[in-house]
């Protein structure tokens, strides 16, 4: 969401309407994106442990959780890249498909 505001100009109005939510939730976290990065946006909210005060199965299950999202995180990327692949050979001739060795 917060990519698509920057993309399109801050256009706080806009990022709202497409992805359902508020002016104010679409400005606060580009704001916040912008002040600290990727890590503005996480939640804060709530008390955490520190590292050694979890156990080794809690442990395990945030290296867990850490790892699927990065799993999905390149299924994305794959897709997106697979569906751009598309459209390039969708949109180019024949002639002019620079993938293929002549």
């Amino acid at each position: 969401m917060v990519q698509y505001c920057l993309n399109h100009d801050k256009n706080y109005t806009q990022t709202a309407v497409k992805f359902d939510c508020s002016y104010q939730q679409v400005y606060s976290w580009t704001h916040k994106y912008l002040a600290n990065g990727e890590t503005g946006l996480t939640d804060k909210r709530g008390r955490h442990k520190k590292p050694e005060e979890l156990t080794e199965l809690e442990l395990a299950n945030r290296k867990i959780k850490e790892l699927e999202r990065q799993l999905k995180e390149e299924q994305t990327k794959n897709e997106f890249l697979k569906k751009l692949d598309q459209l390039e050979r969708m949109c180019l001739p024949d002639n002019q498909d620079t993938d293929k060795p002549q």
